[in-house]
C-alpha cells in the first residue's frame, strides 16, 4: 500500500480577495514538495490592497501557475489527497486549475475520510499537538502536510520497509 498523499494550502484572505500564496504537499514515499505560488492577476483585488502580504515577494519568488499545474498532474494523478479540513482547500484547488482552464487530476478529502476513529476535534487537537512538540509553525503548509504525515504514521498507514 502507497502511503497517503497530504496537502495544505496558504492563503491570503482579505474582503476583497481569497487565493492560494502557498502550498506543500506530499509523496508516495513519503517526501514532500512546497511552492510559493506566484498569483494569478485575476485573484488580485481591483483596489490592490491584500492586507500585510508581500505581492512582490510572491510575483518574484512564487511558481508561475503553468509549473504549479504540471507538477501537480505529475506527483498526485488518479489520487484522493487529503487535507487538514480546517481551510478551503478545495475551493483553492479549484482556483489553481481553472486558471488554466483543467481540473485537478486528483480528489481532495478530509482527513477524517482517513482516519476514521477520531473525531475532526480529536484529529485536529493532535495535528495541533504534534506541531507544538515539533516547534512549527501553523501556518506553514509544509509544517501542516508534515504533522498530517505523522498522524498517518501513528494510525500505521505507511508500509513499514
Amino acid at each position: 500500500m502507497a502511503a497517503p498523499r497530504f496537502l495544505d494550502i496558504e492563503y491570503c484572505q482579505t474582503d476583497d480577495a481569497l487565493f492560494p500564496v502557498a502550498m506543500a504537499w506530499s509523496l508516495e514515499d513519503g517526501q514532500m514538495k512546497n511552492v510559493v505560488i506566484a498569483p494569478a492577476d485575476e485573484w488580485l483585488p481591483e483596489d490592490g490592497d491584500l492586507g500585510d502580504l508581500d505581492l512582490h515577494y510572491l510575483e518574484e519568488q512564487g511558481v508561475p501557475l503553468i509549473e504549479l499545474v504540471h507538477e501537480l498532474h505529475q506527483d498526485l494523478p488518479d489520487q484522493t489527497v487529503y487535507v487538514d479540513g480546517l481551510d478551503p482547500d478545495e475551493i483553492l484547488v479549484d482556483m489553481i486549475f481553472s486558471v488554466m482552464e483543467q481540473d485537478a487530476p486528483f480528489e481532495v478529502a478530509p482527513i477524517t475520510d482517513l482516519i476514521t476513529n477520531m473525531s475532526s476535534d480529536a484529529l485536529e487537537d493532535r495535528r495541533r499537538q504534534l506541531l507544538f512538540e515539533a516547534g512549527l509553525e501553523p501556518q506553514l503548509p509544509e509544517n501542516g502536510v508534515y504533522a498530517l504525515l505523522l498522524m498517518a504514521q501513528e494510525e500505521g498507514l505507511f508500509d513499514e520497509d
